[in-house]
């Protein structure tokens, strides 16, 4: 399940989490972000058991945006063990990742 996630501290959902943290940082009124949102459930399905998933809304959130310096949309920040391990960003859609590339590069990271 993906989840949309409305929080008052972000440190406390990075430690609340057992498994790996994919934030998926996203706007509503961004094209490439509505195309992620295609791929996501796929990745979630798959990594249900490696990886918890979950939407931030930069809009809502521009200061954690800021934080992670969140400029092309989406990004994807892996967190692991409370730390980034990676940034996936694309800033043209027809770059953005095919889930098994995308499912792929995660497995090697967690």
């Amino acid at each position: 399940m993906i989840v949309k996630h409305q929080f008052q501290n972000f440190k406390e959902l990075l430690s609340s989490s057992e498994l790996p943290l994919l934030v998926v940082f996203y706007s509503h009124v961004c094209g490439p972000s509505h195309l992620i949102n295609s791929v996501l459930p796929e990745v979630t399905k798959q990594m249900k058991q490696e990886l918890r998933v979950v939407k931030v809304d930069s809009e809502a959130y521009p200061d954690l945006a800021n934080q992670y310096q969140v400029h092309p949309l989406p990004t994807l920040l892996l967190f692991k063990n409370r730390q980034l391990v990676e940034r996936i960003e694309e800033e043209r859609a027809e770059n953005l990742i095919p889930v098994e590339r995308l499912i792929q590069r995660l497995q090697s990271l967690i």
